[in-house]
């Protein structure tokens, strides 16, 4: 059974500062309140910046989630 009930996964895995950044928040944009996104990254830097932008934006960081080495989930909710 899955943690969150995630509406949208975007990954970003491969991809280097400033892509899954800037690829986040235009998903978050397309979102309604309420929604739960899903982004899984595996670049180090993406793990400070996107949580510092989902709190610019408003939204809400439920999680940051280790499933690997150099590799994270991270699930926000839409406020």
């Amino acid at each position: 059974m899955a943690k969150y009930e995630v509406t949208k996964t975007l990954d970003v895995r491969g991809e280097v500062c400033p892509v899954p950044d800037v690829e986040t928040k235009r998903a978050l944009k397309k979102m309604k309140p309420g929604e739960i996104l899903e982004v899984l990254i595996d670049y180090p830097l993406s793990k400070e910046r996107i949580p510092e932008t989902v709190k610019k934006m408003g939204h809400e960081l439920l999680e940051i989630e280790e499933v690997g080495p150099s590799e994270w989930k991270l699930y926000i909710k839409v406020k």
